[in-house]
């Protein structure tokens, strides 16, 4: 009996799932709520470039509709998320639902081109195959109010980052990012069998069989909406009672705060509170003054390699690539929801076996040479004159493709100080963001100009610069000295665990995207400093040095 428990109990804990357990059944729900969207946008990922040619719709307007749908999708989410914590998180997790269904009935109604646009702007419609929207961000991090610089709760995060405990999170974030991959490699399977299935009934076209696919999508947008009804009020933002002012202590400091409590909040007038430029300038350069002179020096460096890559992932998304796919090759719908269902099955086991491989040859590494060949793949994705071997190339690329996400979120949060991880973090995702809308634009006007197969080639030509970059000058890099967990502060004693860095890094990677950066790491000022000041040796080591258990045997 034993031996037949015994690698039960081993899975249950190593792979998290006593994690996921222990957190309760708002885990649950918020996870098997984005693994049934991540199936609808499988089924989008496969057909939607294919769904605007059989419509008639031109190259260039199809590249046009993806980069419009990604700048509605990230506005529509940054919105959201920095009112979720005022009209409640659940709230709009169910606003969010509702435009996933609306957008799905509308793709599975009309064929117009400004009504399918417009309904996938103030919709949610995944052009990409990810989870861009009003979800994750909420479900993963939540962002801080604008421009309070006197107060930043540590409550401003996440609903998983809130429910989960430092010993559960990184688990709990690793399921939530896992299993949805799964949802859409059985999304993308199941489509391309229903296609195959519906188009060979008679009176049954291709577009009537696209429109079915829409219908399931808006299904799921049901599915997505009860599972969200279900949440408790555990998700919403729980007021913390560790929140303080500082007491006056002499008479005139006393004066002071009674006339700043006094005093008139300041009337912004209404021009400047509908200018949205300003407001994005002042965001911009409120996130720039909490980064020091150094990191910023180095995250220049960093947002622009960043930038070409994201450039790159933006030309040739899963869904061009399968448009390009069957242009050249018309293969079977049936085949092509095959090799799609692989490509996505094949990532989530490359972003699985990241973690293990950073902790044996290290973050930079990792990133480097796990991205290499795949960004070959998609250099020389346009040659082969055979559908297996497009195919071949296809699944190279998508099974190493994930592999640098994990490392490279742990680099980030290596390479600033604790108090510039939510600014720095915030910064980067703008920045992809920005960079991959305008590639589907770049891709459509080459299309259309016959030269679809070149968007491949300048795509693997910028990764591969991504690569070779980050490896020159980011494979020596200094990293800030981590700060002490909980248990090594109330140990009397010595720790011996000699872990390397990426190890360190690798099990808080979740932990830093989900930015559950404590108060006093956001905002220094409210707890002052008591005690000496560590030696300047100590907060600048090595990659291979850096680990706090050394600092303390030296």
């Amino acid at each position: 009996m034993s031996t037949t428990v015994n690698p039960i109990r081993w899975f249950y804990h190593e792979f998290g799932l006593a994690s996921v357990h222990a957190t309760g059944r708002n885990a649950y729900l918020v996870i098997i709520a984005r693994t049934c969207r991540m199936f609808a946008y499988g089924t989008n990922a496969l057909i939607l470039a294919i769904f605007f040619s059989a419509l008639g719709v031109t190259d260039n307007q199809i590249g046009l509709f993806m980069t419009l749908t990604l700048v509605g999708d990230v506005l529509l989410g940054t919105l959201l998320s920095l009112v979720a914590d005022r009209i409640g998180r659940r709230r709009v997790l169910i606003g969010g639902s509702v435009l996933m269904i609306t957008s799905g009935v509308i793709f599975a109604a009309f064929e117009n081109f400004w009504i399918l646009l417009l309904g996938a702007i103030i919709g949610v419609i995944s052009v990409t195959g990810g989870d861009f929207g009003p979800f994750r961000s909420i479900e993963e991090y939540v962002s801080p109010p604008p421009f309070d610089e006197n107060h930043v709760s540590q409550n401003a995060r996440s609903i998983l980052s809130q429910l989960t405990t430092p010993l559960t999170r990184s688990d709990v974030l690793a399921w939530h990012v896992s299993t949805p991959l799964i949802g859409s490699s059985i999304g993308s399977e199941v489509s391309g069998r229903i296609l195959h299935w519906l188009q060979s009934k008679d009176g049954w076209s291709a577009v009537d069989s696209y429109h079915a696919l829409f219908w399931i999508y808006a299904a799921m947008g049901f599915v997505n909406l009860a599972l969200v009804l279900l949440l408790t009020e555990a998700c919403e933002l729980q007021q913390s009672s560790n929140d303080y002012s500082q007491i006056p202590q002499q008479e005139d400091e006393f004066r002071e705060s009674q006339t700043n409590l006094s005093a008139p909040e300041p009337i912004v007038p209404a021009a400047e509170k509908s200018n949205r430029l300003v407001t994005a300038w002042n965001w911009l350069s409120t996130q720039l003054a909490q980064i020091s002179g150094p990191t910023r020096s180095t995250m220049y460096k960093l947002w622009f390699l960043l930038a070409v890559d994201s450039l790159a992932d933006g030309m040739v998304p899963y869904s061009l690539t399968n448009y390009y796919l069957d242009i050249k090759f018309n293969p079977s719908k049936a085949t092509l929801g095959d090799i799609t269902s692989a490509s996505y099955f094949l990532g989530a086991i490359g972003a699985t076996l990241a973690g293990p491989l950073a902790k044996k040859i290290g973050l930079v590494n990792t990133m480097v040479f796990t991205h290499i060949p795949s960004s070959t793949a998609v250099l020389v994705f346009p040659f082969p004159p055979y559908f297996w071997m497009a195919a071949a190339l296809l699944l190279t690329r998508a099974a190493l493709n994930s592999m640098d996400q994990a490392p490279r979120t742990a680099l980030i949060a290596a390479v600033v100080k604790p108090e510039e991880r939510t600014a720095v973090m915030g910064i980067t995702s703008t920045v992809r963001t920005l960079a991959a809308m305008m590639g589907p634009t770049v891709t459509g006007l080459l299309a259309s100009n016959e030269h679809f197969w070149v968007a491949f080639v300048a795509a693997g030509v910028c990764r591969l610069a991504y690569d070779f970059g980050l490896y020159g000058l980011f494979i020596n890099i200094k990293l800030h000295q981590r700060e002490s967990t909980p248990m090594e502060q109330v140990s009397s004693e010595p720790v011996r665990d000699r872990r390397s860095d990426e190890e360190m890094e690798l099990e808080s990677i979740f932990d830093s995207d989900a930015s559950t950066i404590s108060d006093s790491e956001v905002n220094p000022k409210t707890v002052p400093t008591i005690g000496l000041k560590p030696p300047s040796g100590v907060d600048h080591q090595r990659a291979r040095s850096r680990s706090p258990h050394r600092v303390h045997e030296m």
